[in-house]
């Protein structure tokens, strides 16, 4: 295992859309175990590939207090969302930040595990919060990027980051 390095604002490797895993094999399942050890290493709660320079559709999470609950999905998609409501965030790629963004508490994915065995889960709380935060990361969008221009601007002052506010 290895623990990759985690890529920060304003690098452009975080606006890459990730491609679909389609190899179910020995590569995958190693960079599986490098996302987990990252994630564990960084004592955060959720990884997407995009953010260790890995263009994959893969994101790893384990929201638990102990880091005793890993999850995996490959190939997420969302199939409903609901609850609305404010909460707050942040990312290992823009250091420092924490904000509000709208999120739903409530979604259902379908996925698939390492094997390319598809199924669906509801999620809830803070594990459907992480689940949209990091699939933001697979479409090349950051959680700023959901704040009004004026907080995304300053966000990026915060950074001392140059160029687009989008």
């Amino acid at each position: 295992m290895a623990r990759l390095t985690v890529l920060e604002y304003p690098d452009p490797r975080l606006r890459k859309v990730a491609q679909p895993v389609t190899a179910f094999d020995a590569a995958l399942s190693q960079q599986i175990e490098d996302l987990f050890e990252t994630l564990y290493a960084s004592k955060a709660i959720g990884l997407a590939a995009t953010q260790v320079d890995l263009h994959r559709r893969i994101l790893v999470m384990d929201v638990s207090a102990d880091q005793s609950a890993p999850q995996l999905f490959i190939n997420p998609e969302i199939l409903a969302r609901d609850a609305m409501a404010m909460v707050e965030e942040s990312c290992l790629s823009l250091p420092g930040i924490c904000e509000s963004v709208p999120r739903a508490t409530r979604v259902t994915v379908r996925t698939l595990d390492r094997e390319g065995r598809p199924s669906e889960r509801e999620l809830h709380d803070l594990e459907a919060v992480c689940l949209q935060h990091e699939m933001d990361h697979l479409e090349g969008r950051l959680f700023a990027d959901h704040l009004s221009f004026f907080k995304r601007l300053r966000v990026w002052r915060q950074l001392g980051a140059r160029g687009s506010v989008n």
